[in-house]
């Protein structure tokens, strides 16, 4: 009790309270005496005053033109997502008419079964028949961070329980080796030009991005290529992922799956023949 009492009688330190008591006796503590002085501090509080008036004058003029330089930004970014919006309608739309054309002009080279056969091996018409479905997803324990010291992590990933650009080339790639007919990852279509590409953490299938579980379809007698694929080097690869890093994966055969066509098919170096055969006789 005498500590606290102590503490709340004398709350100031000593050393202060002596040199306050000297600066009054002194006079060179408290208000000042002179007019000069009082003069002095009286202009000053009046310019401290008139300067935060103006301040608080300025900034209140100033509120309604930040305000509406604000809004105008805020309209500008809406039309102009509008915009951009309007033109991806009429580029997907485009898309979609540029591969009506394109398998329109493959059914009707001919009218014959080749053509039938190069559409559906080209990926520009839609296919279906028995196949396998195979999704591959995350590990359940997948996050963020790494020490480096994992195999996975070489590639500049940083997580080595999620899936990457390159398992999916070697499934896919495993799937035809197996005898697939046609694949597709999440609902796009893969043809000879396709290309299974990273950007950052994110698998792209011919730059479009797609997020897990990866669901591929493949069209093909669906248990021959299930168990082709299952004990082909790809297919032990993928089951080696899930022992080792928690990768899950799941294959089943199905009576019929349906791939769409690819959303465009660009022909960079192949030309109609305008030659035809002719038979010799001997």
């Amino acid at each position: 009790m005498s500590l606290i009492t102590n503490v709340m009688d004398h709350s100031l330190d000593d050393g202060y309270a002596e040199a306050a008591a000297r600066k009054k006796a002194a006079g060179e503590g408290g208000l000042p005496r002179t007019l000069r002085a009082k003069l002095g501090l009286a202009g000053g509080l009046v310019l401290a005053a008139l300067v935060v008036t103006l301040g608080a004058a300025q900034a209140r003029g100033a509120a309604p033109v930040v305000a509406k330089e604000h809004q105008e930004l805020i309209d500008r970014i809406d039309s102009e997502t509008a915009n951009a919006d309007k033109l991806e309608h009429t580029v997907d739309r485009l898309r979609d008419d540029v591969s009506a054309r394109q398998r329109a002009a493959l059914k009707s080279s001919g009218g014959s079964g080749q053509a039938d056969l190069v559409g559906l091996l080209s990926g520009a018409t839609e296919v279906h028949g028995p196949g396998v479905r195979l999704v591959v997803n995350d590990a359940k324990e997948a996050s963020s961070g790494g020490d480096g010291t994992n195999p996975r992590e070489t590639s500049g990933f940083s997580d080595s329980g999620r899936v990457r650009d390159r398992d999916m080339q070697r499934v896919v790639n495993g799937l035809w080796a197996s005898g697939a007919e046609a694949v597709s990852i999440n609902g796009q279509r893969l043809t000879a030009l396709s290309a299974i590409r990273a950007a950052g953490d994110a698998i792209l299938v011919d730059n479009r991005p797609l997020v897990p579980p990866y669901t591929v379809l493949a069209v093909g007698d669906g248990e021959r290529l299930s168990t082709g694929f299952q004990n082909s080097a790809d297919g032990l690869y993928l089951h080696a992922l899930e022992e080792n890093f928690g990768i899950r994966a799941t294959i089943s055969t199905e009576g019929d799956v349906r791939l769409p066509a690819a959303p465009s098919v660009i022909v960079r170096t192949a030309q109609p023949s305008t030659e035809k055969t002719e038979k010799g006789t001997s």
